[in-house]
């Protein structure tokens, strides 16, 4: 235990000296969720900016009821010269043109983007069967209620905060493991430690808790700049974000190991992990969610761990989740970590 405490502390140490490691484990990924926070800040959904020529009966005598759904989702402004108001949409300026020709709506909008394009084309379609019905005279015979399944009070940063939180583990356990594992090969302070009256477990292990403590450091240096700053609320089993850090530091500890083994230098070893890490935080939703990705990335990113530790913070910090929605996460992760440390084990050298 002796050896332990003592390596435990000078690894520690070193980690809070060396300035680049701190900036990258802890400060560049904090600068996204400052970032993000700011952005996205009492931000709901945003309207869609319609420009309106000449008169619509449909927009001009909605009733009330309807009046209110449209002011959440369009803004319509009016124009009376119809070629601006399409010059404007195809500038991106607006994201469309609504005139009336006879008894049709004409919708002109831009394919830039094509969510917006198929909101827009589904809300005046909803606009114009309603309209439709109302000129028949008949009483709808359906009504539609619509409630969202999470808190109301849950803001846009419940939903990343987990997301850059995992990148920020992973980054920081991968390339703490890959450049101190080069680095003490080369000068040969892995060597010194294979001869000093030390056990090889105790090495480990040390490494280990320091990556751990390190995580759990990056968690709450997160978690309370998102709550001090933007409101972050964690609800669910959050608690459970404990032991998936502790397996998401262990399976990104043997990514760092493997890029360690087979790097020589140290500049190697930062390439592989960057090669590594920073393509995964794309394609495990850390910077953006996959719902419209093709569905081989959606599959691709079921095969990675930092998938499926954005999703058990997810989970059991937003989603209300409880404590069993953790549990096949951090079996995954546990696996990953078990089988890619073996194979840095059969790659691992002391020393050049």
């Amino acid at each position: 235990m002796t050896a332990f405490r003592s390596l435990a502390r000078a690894m520690l140490k070193g980690f809070f000296r060396d300035r680049m490691a701190v900036f990258f484990a802890v400060i560049f990924p904090l600068m996204f969720l400052v970032l993000f926070g700011g952005i996205f800040t009492d931000g709901g959904t945003s309207r869609a900016e319609i420009i309106q020529v000449g008169p619509v009966a449909v927009l001009d005598d909605t009733p009330k009821q309807l009046k209110g759904y449209l002011d959440e989702s369009l803004k319509v402004t009016r124009s009376s010269d119809e070629k601006d108001a399409i010059e404007q949409v195809r500038k991106g300026d607006a994201d469309a043109v609504i005139s009336q020709d006879g008894d049709r709506l004409v919708l002109r909008y831009s394919r830039a983007d094509q969510v917006k394009a198929a909101t827009l084309q589904g809300t005046f379609q909803s606009i114009v069967q309603s309209a439709n019905l109302a000129a028949t005279g008949q009483p709808p015979k359906f009504s539609l209620r619509t409630d969202q399944v999470e808190d109301d009070s849950l803001k846009p940063i419940q939903y990343y905060t987990p997301g850059l939180m995992g990148w920020a583990i992973a980054s920081g356990a991968t390339f703490g493991a890959a450049t101190n594992l080069v680095v003490w090969r080369r000068n040969g302070l892995l060597r010194r430690l294979r001869l000093a009256p030390v056990p090889t477990s105790s090495v480990v292990t040390a490494r280990v808790a320091v990556s751990i403590a390190i995580a759990i450091v990056q968690a709450a240096i997160f978690i309370g700049v998102g709550m001090v700053l933007f409101g972050l609320r964690l609800t669910g089993s959050w608690p459970m974000i404990i032991p998936l850090l502790i397996c998401g530091t262990l399976a990104f500890m043997a990514i760092g190991l493997l890029a360690g083994a087979v790097a020589r230098t140290e500049e190697a070893a930062v390439g592989i992990a960057n090669f590594v890490v920073l393509p995964m935080a794309f394609l495990s939703g850390s910077f953006f969610p996959l719902d419209g990705a093709p569905a081989y990335v959606t599959a691709v990113s079921k095969v990675l761990p930092l998938k499926h530790l954005n999703d058990g913070m997810l989970d059991t910090m937003v989603r209300g989740e409880g404590p069993s929605a953790a549990l096949a996460p951090i079996a995954i992760l546990l696996g990953f970590a078990v089988v890619v440390t073996a194979v840095a084990a059969r790659l691992f050298r002391w020393d050049d």
